[in-house]
């Protein structure tokens, strides 16, 4: 199976998302917010199973930069200071595929935790 490389990312500053295009035709817009809560890096991510953190009060945050990381991957540079996670190319991909699971999944986890998008 071949990977899947990104053909075109858009960064829209006014709307907080960052629009990825994939050579095998997928596309997906995704939210700042939705990048950061699910930053790829070991501070989100753990260092192993079921040890995930959930994130809070990202709903303003915003994409300051983007790093190409060899040939693929891009490095999100966050306005909170979070600067750590590497999206390669798949994990973008993932990310698009599978929102519509993911995100009901993080509102669920904020609440069942006492926590908001803002705080």
């Amino acid at each position: 199976m071949m990977a899947v490389v990104a053909t075109e990312i858009v960064l829209d500053r006014a709307r907080r998302t960052l629009r990825v295009r994939f050579d095998d035709g997928a596309d997906a817009s995704l939210s700042a917010e939705y990048l950061r809560v699910e930053s790829p890096s070991a501070e989100v991510q753990g260092h192993g199973p079921h040890q995930k953190q959930t994130v809070a009060g990202k709903r303003n945050v915003a994409i300051t930069a983007i790093e190409p990381v060899g040939h693929y991957a891009v490095r999100l540079l966050f306005d909170d200071g979070h600067d750590t996670g590497i999206y390669s190319w798949e994990y973008l991909h993932e990310l698009g595929r599978e929102q519509a699971h993911r995100w009901p999944a993080y509102l669920a986890a904020l609440q069942a935790r006492g926590l908001t998008r803002d705080r």
